[in-house]
This record gives structure tokens, C-alpha cells and sequence, in this order.
């Protein structure tokens, strides 16, 4: 919950944590629209923690025991959250979220190569952040500070969403923000 904190959305507005689990043909939970319902009316920021598949048994060997054989490691990215996310209020249909509501997506939080986003849904539906581990934040009602720093530090509103690096600095973490336009 800390790293989240670099996008300078004030902690102390966020509500319950939600997970995003990977959906496949036959099952689609969707436990979390509830808790992120909640935490919209309440005008609070959601964080989205996405889904890991790290040695899951195949179906094969769980049917036929002995030897267990291994999926490949699967980790769930924005994209995905987001297109799940989406599917889930368009099945639901209680306008909780759209493709416009706001969100910032983060890759390898903490690491030198973290990645942060913001945009609308839609928009950052279609960003690659790269290689895992990714998570989500459902942006809620914001003080002027917060939108403050999501239109300067992390603008990406009226240009080409791109990605958005932060870099070591000789003072710390910096952030270092760039918006390119065609």
C-alpha cells in the first residue's frame, strides 16, 4: 500500500482493497464490483491488487495424480484487470465505473524500471506496462491536491497515453513524467 503512494494519491482516501482474479470460460467472479461499489459511493480511491498464477497444477495431472506438471507462470497486467473490470459493469449495468472513469496503473513498484499510468479506462486498456507484477487504483472523488498531481506529475489527458517512468535521482526518487503526442 505504501509504493501506491508515488502517484501522490492521499492514502487516507482509499477504501477496501479489492482482488482481481483471472477469469476463465466457466468462471468469472465478480466479488469485488460489490467492495468497489462501496468504495465509489463513499468517493474513495480503490486499490486493485491483479491476479498471480504461479505453479498451478495442469488439469491433466490433477486427473491423473503422480508427477505434477506445471501451468507456466501467468500474472494478470492493466490491460487485463481493465477489460475484466469493464465486462463485470457491463454485466452488472449499476454504472459504478466506465471506460472514462479515472485509474493509474503501476508496474514493478519499487523496482528501478517501475512504470506508472494514469488515465481514463479506456485509454489505459490499451498501454503495455510491461513485465509484471502489476496493479490497479480505481480512482475515487479527489481533493485538489490529488488532481493537482494527476493533471501535472502524471498528465496524460490530452495527449497519446504513454508510460511514465520514474527514474533514481542524486535526491532520492524523482519522478520524471513525459506525454507524447503525435
Amino acid at each position: 500500500m505504501n509504493d501506491v503512494g508515488i502517484c501522490r494519491l492521499q492514502l487516507y482516501h482509499y477504501g477496501e482493497t479489492v482482488s482481481t482474479p483471472f477469469f476463465t470460460e466457466t468462471w468469472r467472479p465478480d466479488s469485488f464490483y460489490e467492495k468497489i461499489k462501496k468504495n465509489r459511493a463513499l468517493g474513495l480511491h480503490t486499490l486493485c491488487l491483479l491476479d498471480i498464477r504461479v505453479k498451478e497444477p495442469t488439469f491433466e495431472s490433477l486427473c491423473r495424480g503422480g508427477k505434477k506438471q506445471y501451468e507456466p507462470p501467468r500474472y494478470m497486467t492493466v490491460n487485463t484487470a481493465i477489460e475484466q473490470l469493464l465486462e463485470v459493469e457491463q454485466k452488472r449495468g449499476d454504472s459504478v465505473y466506465s471506460e472514462e472513469t479515472e485509474c493509474v496503473g503501476f508496474a514493478r513498484l519499487g523496482a528501478e524500471d517501475q512504470k506508472i499510468l494514469s488515465g481514463t479506462m479506456k485509454q489505459s486498456e490499451s498501454v503495455d506496462c510491461g513485465a509484471p507484477l502489476h496493479c490497479l487504483v480505481i480512482v475515487g472523488k479527489t481533493h485538489p491536491v490529488e488532481e493537482e498531481m494527476l493533471d501535472g506529475v502524471l498528465q496524460i489527458r490530452n495527449c497519446k497515453l504513454k508510460d511514465h517512468m520514474t527514474e533514481e535521482g542524486s535526491r532520492g526518487r524523482q519522478e520524471r513524467s513525459r506525454c507524447l503526442s503525435e
